[in-house]
């Protein structure tokens, strides 16, 4: 009888990725702190540190978009994420934002949902129009009208969060472009994540 097949893990880039030790010291810096916190490296840190400067202007407007304080829920952020991404069909962004949300969420069922159909998950009619208007922004940005902005309104949005919301999906949407094009492979520790509640 054979035993089950072994697969050795893909590489996490089609591109060279640096050893820490080679990188500027802000960015090994930040490198090191979300591993302090995480317990891991998330991928994305290592593969976009093949170029520098590119690296540190995502993670600014990243931290922009996703730290500041808004009128959307850091969790609500993450559904942006995980349903554009979804749509884009980006591995790596839905793996590791569907983690993220299912902590923020204090869900474990929600990112699965809103990866898969946003429209049958278990989220409000204020969310759902939120991710109506971000899948319209991530993939037929064209057909955006006054209507769209008339129905987040009518949900309890501001200006302001429609432009939250928008600049998440678009920001992501280049992020899932980004990591389809190197084949950014998700780590192992974030498919369990926020799955099982933690054991004392």
């Amino acid at each position: 009888m054979s035993s089950p097949a072994t697969h050795a893990p893909l590489p996490i880039s089609r591109f060279p990725v640096p050893e820490l030790k080679d990188l500027p010291e802000d960015i090994r810096e930040r490198i090191l702190a979300v591993q302090e916190k995480s317990g891991f490296v998330p991928n994305v840190f290592l593969t976009l540190a093949h170029r520098p400067e590119e690296f540190r202007a995502f993670f600014a407007y990243h931290d922009a978009l996703m730290e500041k304080e808004s009128g959307l829920t850091k969790a609500e952020r993450e559904m942006i994420v995980v349903a554009t991404s979804g749509a884009n069909r980006c591995p790596y962004c839905v793996v590791a934002h569907g983690a993220i949300l299912r902590i923020r969420a204090k869900n474990p069922r929600v990112a699965d949902q809103v990866a898969v159909n946003y429209r049958k998950a278990e989220i409000t009619p204020r969310q759902r129009a939120m991710l109506d208007f971000a899948m319209k922004v991530a993939t037929e940005s064209h057909a955006i009208g006054d209507e769209d902005f008339a129905t987040l309104r009518a949900a309890g949005f501001t200006d302001e969060d429609i432009w939250d919301i928008g600049a998440v999906a678009a920001f992501f949407a280049l992020s899932n472009r980004m990591a389809n094009m190197i084949s950014m492979r998700p780590n192992d520790e974030f498919y369990l994540l926020g799955r099982l509640p933690k054991t004392a």
